[in-house]
């Protein structure tokens, strides 16, 4: 920290699109399990796992109450799981945002599945009631085998059990899922997995990114040799299978990451069928379809 900006921030800095607007605020720096092979948010040498000193944690949000004031709406715990922490250090946590930034209306972190499995509903019940509003949970694929070759320490059941304890506390959640990770051959079973842990779970949200490497694929092919990426016209494919599988009542559904060429936006499952016909046009006349040019997409 300095005296020009009361928030010290260990680079690169990651945050979900929808918190764009929010106070940043690291209670962690890096990601408690960083092996997934697709992932290279936290793979930065500085991005070295660990909990921030909780005097430093205090005193920033202290001084971004001074700073900021009632200016501050919402806030983001980062950085890749923030719900690693012990209840105790994240019910200080709000508790100190409540009294220094009392304009704040939601508070949301990544979470990891397997941070909530010693956490009972009760704990995460007291978290809601402080003011942890939405959790977003990178689910990235509801398929076992996919998420055993890219090495998520995930399957298909600790995700929807993870997903269901944040429903029963009343903590909101938005899923993601990663459009193209099981490649060619594993396409049709990711997305149809994919669905299925949707459906079992419903989500308040529901987004797509689509996987890429900007940083090359050496890493994620050491576990996975026999991945073929998907062309784009198999990866609109896919997406129609996934859409297609969904079974949702009220999710807001979307798929508008610089990392997607076809913009998705609707709720589900009222615009279902709207979705399913952009899709399909994007399909049989990709040079008519809405897709976002290539240069804007900046991976």
């Amino acid at each position: 920290m300095n005296a020009a900006f009361p928030v010290r921030y260990v680079d690169p800095v990651f945050r979900p699109p929808s918190e764009a607007e929010s106070l940043i605020l690291p209670v962690t720096d890096g990601c408690s399990w960083n092996r997934c092979t697709f992932c290279e948010m936290y793979t930065a040498p500085q991005k070295k796992f660990r909990a921030r000193d909780e005097a430093e944690t205090f005193e920033t949000i202290r001084r971004c109450g001074e700073r900021f004031g009632d200016g501050v709406r919402r806030v983001f715990l980062a950085d890749g799981d923030a719900l690693v922490l012990p209840p105790r250090r994240l019910l200080a946590v709000l508790e100190a945002i409540r009294q220094h930034l009392p304009a704040v209306r939601r508070v949301s972190s990544y979470c990891l599945p397997r941070n909530l499995r010693k956490k009972p509903v009760e704990e995460l019940r007291e978290l809601a009631d402080a003011g942890l509003s939405m959790a977003y949970v990178g689910a990235e694929s509801g398929d076992d085998e996919v998420l055993e070759k890219v090495n998520k320490g995930e399957s298909f059941e600790s995700t929807r059990e993870a997903l269901d304890k944040l429903r029963e506390a009343g903590i909101k959640r938005s899923v993601m899922i990663l459009n193209g990770l099981g490649g060619k051959a594993l396409s049709r079973q990711h997305a149809e997995n994919s669905a299925r842990l949707a459906n079992a779970t419903q989500p308040e949200f529901l987004a797509t990114l689509v996987v890429n490497f900007p940083l090359g694929e050496e890493r994620f092919r050491a576990g996975f040799p026999e991945w073929q990426s998907c062309s784009e016209r198999e990866l609109f494919l896919e997406m129609e299978n996934f859409i297609g599988a969904l079974e949702l009542r009220r999710t807001v559904f979307r798929a508008d990451h610089v990392s997607n060429r076809l913009v998705l936006k609707g709720r589900l499952g009222e615009e279902k069928p709207r979705l399913l016909k952009e899709i399909r046009e994007a399909i049989d006349h990709p040079d008519h379809a809405k897709l976002r040019p290539i240069w804007q997409r900046g991976l």
